[in-house]
């Protein structure tokens, strides 16, 4: 008795586990509405039936195991064919779903506006299984638009379009004031095959507006009241309150001579390209040169003779080209009203001594109140963020950021946008910074296959992949350059954007023409992160803008081989890992490797790696490798086996060894070699890892402050570190090292490494050091753009130039050495390039002695240092030689020297 007794219990408690579940279920969306005819579910009907359940006031619910509340219900045929190529091929990752077939007189816009479920019922009308749906595939199909969109003006009119094709109504509220006040007309928009319209007055221009949508959302599984703004806004009042109506066109909110301006900017070669990656408000922030009121914002930039205007012209005479912003759309984290902000006194930070955790502790406890972040937590992208402007209401933000391009412009830099596409800030109904998933519920943001949003980007990642995702994109895209006149733009982990996606990009800027736009889209250069993993690793969401997916494409992607190359392991791996010029081998600092022998072959593989880089890390060109075998980059491994060489042309590489990610180059160096190191030796170091990206094929990339010893007291990641921990000094007084620990949340469990290196005032660089440094970076520009062999514009002129010597199991541990040869009688069939020079010759010495390299197939050149380093205040590097009997070089340790063949006259 008792046993039948906890039989029955049991089948009762799993009875109602069942019941549970199927409540339960309509919080997901497993089944996919994925064509007008077909829906895609991973489910197993058997004998039993499948039906689309719809209501219109959101009522559908399941009492024991009957569905209730809906309006509609339609049966469901499986095709036993399965989904068809196209579907698999945009939805690759439900490629072994079951696809069940629709009626074809079915009215799927209607529907699309009303709560859906998928059920299926056993043969006694029993329900066995229920959930939601995800419809964008069905979305795309049937209302994918190329019309008009956001606000547009007339001599007479503003006219609002918004794309929401699954709202059931749509109001537009305007104001006159930014904030607050009641509305001075309530506007009832009318819908044309899922786009909303209305049309104002003139005088709505410089109003505010925002939207209610009436729309299903699943993730509340009821009909809400969403207030959002326009997802084209071009204009925000403070914090995103409300879309500010401006006309970008007005004359009134261009600079004198604006309209102009795409016609000063010289014709660029993207090879030509060298890019400096600088924060607004890191710039002047800490510079006492700028007046208050405009310190970290655009105006900064507007200036003529601020410390950091005069360091821009440096850098822009000596080479640079572009300055690549961190985000400059309208991000949250940072109050747009400075009123708000919260501050730490300086005067008691600086009293404290440099290994204290207390300088941490104060600027975490304002951190999320205080006017720092990096901005990659996107709100809206097409509006500049409102708190580096001197007022985020009205059209400020609009006429100051264009005085910053224009007078960046003016001194010869272009200008480059970071990017946000892959991930927003806010989700669901009642978000304050959520937009586009209050207008389109369920579309925007990539979901798995329960229907939960993706957040492997670290909060909702976007899906490009959708087609209304991509034009807004797209559109975005050409409005900074139309707008703004931006000259690039750099993707953050573009690896979550389809290549498609990127390439349409790409087709789209350089079809913008002077006569037409005032733009030349030709001058235009993208790249970005082509990281792959998450859910479109592997082309789990389709064919994604990856390293390895992209050659061919003229895109570029940052080259991590030759960062972790040169300073050793990752950003991931143990900190104290070093690298071809961090010590490997020659200057161990304690960290285990295993056995010599595994050093040794580390360090050899290393310098593969970088050898690969410097030819623009393309996968097709062949070298000589550390085994003596010839090989081309593609079959150079990484330690995890991919392939080290990626690229087709020289402009899809991206070289660089330090970015706002991660420790500064100088700070990186410092946890890397050994604590008994002299500071001279990490800023020769420091010295060696810029000369490496100066003078490699591709795209030379440098972090704000790598030729100023930048240090972040060892943060390893300053994104919400205030100002204290980024500071910028253009006086070149100061290289931040030393004010205290880093914050404790992403740096606390290398703090026993950090203290005593912060504690040892030895490691701090003094002016002179930083003056120094500063020189030698501008030296090594002026080298780059002494000579067009620096910078070869194709893989065949790279392949047929460049050349590696010092290769093969004989090779001196610790250098590298390059030539690079142009046409001239004694190597036939090459053309000539360069007026001045024959050959060039780079060598990398990261040893701490001195270098003596023979080379037979360098003997006899007429070689000579370059006459820039001859020039050089580093007296070391000025004691460099070659003699052209033996052709041995001699160079210092810790050096690299360039020598030149000059041209017979």
């Amino acid at each position: 008795m008792a046993v039948e007794q906890s039989t029955s219990t049991s089948q009762i408690q799993a009875c109602d586990r069942v019941l549970v579940c199927l409540q339960a279920s309509l919080l997901y969306c497993r089944a996919y509405w994925v064509s007008k005819s077909i829906i895609a579910w991973n489910v197993d009907i058997e004998d039993g039936s499948c039906y689309l359940l719809a209501s219109e006031a959101a009522s559908l619910s399941i009492i024991k195991d009957e569905v209730q509340g809906e309006d509609v219900r339609i049966k469901l045929e499986e095709d036993r064919n399965g989904l068809p190529a196209n579907v698999v091929d945009k939805f690759p990752h439900i490629r072994d779903y079951r696809a069940f077939k629709l009626p074809p007189a079915l009215d799927a816009k209607m529907l699309l506006k009303f709560q859906l479920a998928v059920a299926t019922f056993d043969s006694n009308e029993k329900c066995t299984n229920c959930t939601g749906l995800q419809l964008p595939g069905v979305i795309d199909e049937l209302f994918t638009y190329s019309g008009s969109l956001g606000a547009l003006y007339s001599e007479d009119a503003v006219s609002l379009y918004l794309w929401a094709p699954t709202a059931q109504a749509v109001n537009a509220y305007v104001y006159r004031d930014p904030s607050g006040g009641n509305p001075l007309e309530v506007i009832q928009l009318e819908e044309d095959t899922g786009v909303w319209r209305a049309r104002g007055p003139k005088s709505w221009e410089g109003c505010y507006y925002v939207y209610e949508v009436l729309v299903y959302h699943s993730s509340t599984l009821k009909i809400e009241k969403c207030y959002a703004n326009d997802p084209y806004a071009r204009g925000l009042s403070s914090d995103s309150r409300r879309t500010f109506l401006l006309n970008l066109d007005s004359d009134q909110l261009k600079p004198e001579e604006w309209d102009n301006l795409a016609n000063e900017k010289p014709d660029i070669l993207f090879s030509d390209i060298s890019i400096y990656e600088l924060h607004v408000r890191d710039f002047s922030s800490n510079d006492l040169s700028v007046h208050p009121e405009i310190r970290g914002g655009y105006l900064a930039f507007t200036l003529q003779d601020s410390a950091g205007v005069l360091h821009l012209k440096r850098l822009s005479s000596a080479g640079i080209t572009h300055v690549h912003f961190l985000p400059t759309f309208q991000f949250t984290g940072v109050d747009d009203e400075k009123e708000n902000w919260k501050d730490v006194d300086t005067k008691i930070l600086e009293k404290l001594p440099p290994d204290s955790d207390e300088q941490q502790a104060l600027i975490t406890s304002i951190q999320n109140h205080d006017g720092y972040n990096w901005g990659y937590n996107p709100v809206l992208w097409g509006v500049p963020k409102g708190s580096y402007a001197s007022n985020p209401n009205g059209p400020y933000r609009t006429i100051e950021f264009r005085k910053m391009v224009q007078a960046l412009n003016c001194i010869g830099l272009r200008v480059v946008l970071d990017v946000v596409y892959n991930h927003l800030q806010g989700s669901g109904p009642f978000d304050e910074h959520s937009v586009l998933d209050k207008i389109v519920p369920g579309y925007y943001l990539r979901r798995n296959t329960d229907g939960l949003i993706e957040h492997s980007t670290c909060m909702n990642n976007t899906a490009s992949e959708h087609s209304m995702v991509e034009r807004l994109i797209l559109d975005d895209l050409l409005h900074w350059a139309v707008d703004y006149k931006v000259d690039g733009f750099r993707f953050d982990l573009m690896g979550h954007i389809m290549k498609s996606t990127m390439v349409k990009a790409k087709n789209a800027l350089n079809s913008l023409t002077m006569a037409k736009d005032r733009v030349n889209g030709s001058s235009i250069y993208i790249y970005g992160e082509g990281w792959d993993f998450g859910e479109v690793a592997n082309n789990g969401r389709g064919v994604n803008a990856s390293q390895s997916n992209l050659c061919g494409t003229g895109i570029g992607s940052f080259n991590d081989r030759i960062r972790d190359a040169i300073l050793g392991g990752s950003p991931f791996g143990h900190p104290l890992q070093q690298g071809f010029l961090t010590g490997l081998l020659l200057q161990p600092n304690g960290h285990d490797y295993g056995t010599e022998a595994n050093a040794e072959y580390m360090l050899s593989a290393s310098k593969d790696h970088i050898q690969v880089g410097m030819a623009a890390n393309l996968k097709d060109f062949v070298l000589t490798n550390s085994d003596g075998k010839e090989v081309k980059g593609s079959e150079v491994l990484t330690y995890g086996g991919a392939p080290v060489g990626y690229a087709l042309c020289p402009i899809e590489t991206i070289n660089y060894v330090s970015a706002h990610d991660n420790e500064t180059l100088f700070d990186i160096i410092s946890l890397k070699t050994p604590m008994e190191n002299s500071v001279v030796d990490r800023c020769r170091i420091n010295h060696l890892a810029t000369s490496v990206i100066a003078l490699s094929q591709g795209i030379p990339f440098f972090h704000a402050g790598d030729e100023v010893l930048r240090s972040k007291s060892l943060d390893r990641d300053s994104y919400n570190s205030g100002d204290w921990f980024n500071r910028l000094d253009f006086t070149y007084n100061s290289n931040n090292w030393g004010v205290g620990l880093p914050p404790h949340e992403k740096n606390a469990k290398n703090w026993p490494l950090i203290k005593p290196r912060l504690a040892d005032s030895s490691f701090k660089p003094q002016k002179s050091h930083i003056i120094a440094t500063v020189e030698n970076f501008l030296n090594l520009l002026r080298i780059r753009y002494s000579s067009p062999l620096f910078r070869l514009g194709t893989a065949n002129a790279i392949q047929e130039r460049v050349r590696f010597h010092n290769t093969g199991p004989s090779w001196i541990p610790g250098v590298i050495v390059m030539s690079i040869e142009d046409g001239h009688e004694g190597f036939p069939g090459l053309s000539q390039l360069d007026p001045s020079y024959s050959c060039v010759v780079v060598i990398v010495n990261s040893c701490p002695t001195e270098l003596s390299f023979s080379s037979p197939k360098l003997r006899s050149k007429s070689l000579q240092l370059h006459p820039i380093q001859v020039k050089s205040s580093d007296e070391l590097l000025k004691s460099s030689t070659y003699e052209a009997s033996s052709g041995c070089f001699r160079v210092p340790q810790r050096t690299t020297a360039v020598f030149v063949e000059l041209r017979e006259s």
